[in-house]
């Protein structure tokens, strides 16, 4: 785990498979107004009611509210997604304190709530010990004299900190990555997946980009660099940093983009330990995987072969003291939250203020409660979920998920291009589908965990061990299918192809998403298109790789995986045309699979909304209809505001697109079109052969 004190705190950057930044509507939360003025039902005061619903339905949407709403100086963006992540800190730092307050035993999970906490906040502890905490691994690093000692080295660094199919922490900075996961050919036991990495800025392109944009940034991260070296005491600091872009720049020009790490069958390569000497000269994989305490493991998956093969080359051909200084600048650059203060708020001038345009950095106990859920996510979300979801709000959102996973059933069987031998395992990928609402029903264990009250900077490094060695641990033991990736705590959901399972958190599961008060319609636009879109992903171009069991295996007739091709392809070209900048593009490759998730998660959705009103009629809420207040609610899911720089980077390096196209993509459900009177010559219009419909 890498702990990135203003990077993961100052954005609402989620990069899980639902969504990435999101939603406003205008009820409590937003409005700040009285509980007794809440609106159950579709934010009327947002809408832009002068603006025609089929040229711009993003903005009738939203068009009032983004037009009244500032972003706070501590934001990247503004949305439901972010309002209710503040409720939900507020909770957990409520719980958090309570802790604290506790006196309990040692070594109970409430203790390390504690604990953690406490070691984080003591901003007088951490400035007096100054830059000792780091001195032990920089030491270490100035060390190596060869390339034997330099291999074992980046081996120690590795760290489970890399997610793919959910693009978490997805660029490691270490030289690569670990993910521990079922195995894409034996998805009954835990595999090793090894990914590239060795970056620090958000993607390649941010290095291989020659924009002016791009160009600007690069240039303001070599000044960063440099003054992360000088502020540690380091002497060449502006030479030091040179060589280190130098290098990430040349290890970037090795990486595979996010569009094409898509393709998971090009991902699916199993390496035995002879191969990677073979594949990927340069680098001593014996002592690499030495260091890494993988020596036992047999085989690896190696997502990406190229960047493995660039990699190990650069390896070989660089200065070991060139690595030397990277090494230290990103043991720098790790720490730098919980080290003196000029070194953390350089750390945030850079990826706060300039890669993202956050002017102002959070508060820290803010900042502390995203350190202890990313640390002790499960000993909070245990205690969260006793006290803020209950038990019929749960039974509640699981009808809701079994009465879409029932529409999502009829939409299969009545396609008309697919033969019934792929119905039959699309079918049986429904019925095995594991559905988490609100919690887990096992918890994650922290009883090797060592966490003190007066040492953050250990606490954090030994968490990422902890972690690293746990996740080793399971390699090759049989699979938990029912396992959370999530916390409850969590405001998102996700899809887990390989478990073929869904998690959804009881953060989310609260207004406006889902609101036991709303009408159904409002309900079923909201939280039922984020449930069906996550269904959808079962069936997505990542999702429709894996069988009901998990496993990668090509399970469709050739003629339909013709005609699903063409869809989605018909569906990135027309992402491919939003451009939020005239220099840039959204890239419908790499969105392709939260935009199909985005298209049929709605028209299940829709489905399901219909079958709950059991042939009754809908009541009309402000004049609008049923199905007006269902598509409007799902609209009012992604009403945000963003800063540009933030926008640039979602765009660069999100597989989602932005909020304001995923609003749009109504343009191509029928019911849309005959809700709100949508004709042609308006600008969202599409001929009916040109809208995609794919499941």
């Amino acid at each position: 785990m890498k702990f990135e004190s203003s990077r993961n705190f100052y954005a609402y950057f989620s990069l899980c498979i639902f969504l990435a930044t999101s939603v406003l509507a205008a009820h409590a939360q937003s409005a700040q107004i009285s509980p007794s003025s809440v609106t159950h039902g579709i934010a009327v005061a947002n809408m832009d009611r002068s603006i025609t619903p089929g040229d711009n339905f993003y903005l009738y949407a939203n068009g009032d509210w983004i037009q009244r709403t500032v972003i706070p100086a501590d934001r990247a963006a503004v949305g439901v997604f972010s309002t209710l992540d503040d409720v939900a800190n507020k909770n957990t730092a409520a719980l958090i304190q309570e802790a604290a307050k506790s006196n309990a035993p040692a070594g109970s999970n409430t203790r390390k709530i504690a604990d953690l906490y406490n070691s984080y906040m003591n901003e007088a502890a951490i400035e007096a010990k100054g830059l000792a905490p780091l001195h032990p691994q920089l030491t270490a690093i100035a060390a190596i004299q060869t390339k034997r000692e330099l291999a074992r080295a980046l081996g120690e660094s590795l760290r489970a900190d890399v997610d793919p199919l959910n693009n978490t922490n997805f660029h490691t900075a270490n030289l690569f990555g670990l993910w521990v996961a079922p195995g894409f050919n034996d998805s009954d036991h835990y595999t090793a997946y090894l990914l590239q990495g060795g970056l620090e800025l958000p993607d390649r392109e941010y290095y291989l980009n020659d924009s002016a944009h791009m160009k600007e940034i690069q240039a303001k991260y070599q000044t960063h660099v440099s003054a992360m070296f000088r502020l540690a005491g380091f002497d060449d600091a502006d030479g030091r940093a040179a060589r280190v872009i130098a290098l990430e720049h040349a290890i970037a020009e090795t990486h595979t983009s996010l569009a094409d790490d898509e393709d998971i069958h090009k991902a699916n390569n199993t390496w035995k330990h002879s191969d990677f000497s073979a594949k990927a000269p340069g680098l001593d994989w014996a002592e690499y995987f030495s260091g890494a305490g993988l020596t036992q493991q047999a085989s690896f998956i190696v997502w990406q072969p190229n960047a493995f093969t660039g990699e190990a080359a650069l390896v070989a051909s660089t200065p070991v003291d060139t690595w030397k200084d990277w090494l230290a600048y990103h043991a720098i650059e790790n720490y730098a939250g919980v080290l003196p203060k000029p070194l953390a708020d350089e750390e945030f001038a850079f990826f706060g203020k300039t890669l993202t345009g956050v002017p102002q950095q959070r508060p820290r106990w803010q900042r502390g409660v995203r350190l202890v859920d990313d640390l002790l996510g499960d000993a909070v979300g245990k205690i969260y979920a006793q006290r803020y979801f209950s038990p019929p709000a749960k039974a509640e959102a699981q009808a809701m998920v079994a009465n879409i996973i029932a529409a999502y059933r009829v939409r299969i069987e009545a396609l008309p291009w697919m033969a019934p031998a792929t119905k039959a395992e699309a079918e049986a990928k429904l019925t095995t589908l594991y559905v988490g609402v609100g919690y887990p029903e096992t918890w994650h264990s922290y009883a090797g965990y060592d966490v003190r009250p007066d040492d953050i900077f250990g606490n954090i490094r030994r968490a990422a061990l902890f972690h690293y060695h746990q996740q080793v641990e399971r390699l090759g033991k049989p699979v938990d299918r029912k396992e959370w990736s999530m916390t409850p705590q969590t405001v998102n959901a996700v899809n887990l192809p390989l478990q073929n399972a869904l998690n959804f958190p009881a953060a989310i599961l609260q207004p406006p998403f889902f609101d036991p008060k709303a009408p159904a319609a409002a309900n079923y636009g909201a939280i039922g298109s984020i449930i069906g879109h996550e269904i959808s992903h079962t069936f997505d171009t990542e999702g429709s790789t894996f069988d009901s069991k998990g496993r990668l295996r090509d399970w469709w007739t050739p003629a339909d995986l013709a005609h699903f091709e063409a869809a989605t392809a018909k569906l990135a070209a027309q992402y491919d045309t939003y451009k939020p900048f005239p220099d840039l593009h959204v890239n419908g490759k790499q969105t392709l699979a939260e935009d199909i998730a985005d298209v049929a998660g709605i028209s299940a959705a829709y489905d399901g909304y219909h079958a709950s009103l059991a042939r009754k009629a809908a009541p009309v809420q402000d004049g609008f209809s049923g199905d007006q207040q269902f598509f409007i609610a799902f609209g009012q899911n992604w009403g945000m505001k963003i800063r540009p720089a933030a926008l640039r980077r979602q765009v660069m390096t999100d597989p989602h697109a932005p909020a304001q196209y995923r609003a749009d993509t109504v343009r191509n459900i029928d019911a849309w079109y005959k809700a709100f009177d949508v004709k042609p010559g308006q600008t969202l219009y599409l001929a009916p052969p040109d809208r995609v419909r794919i499941w």
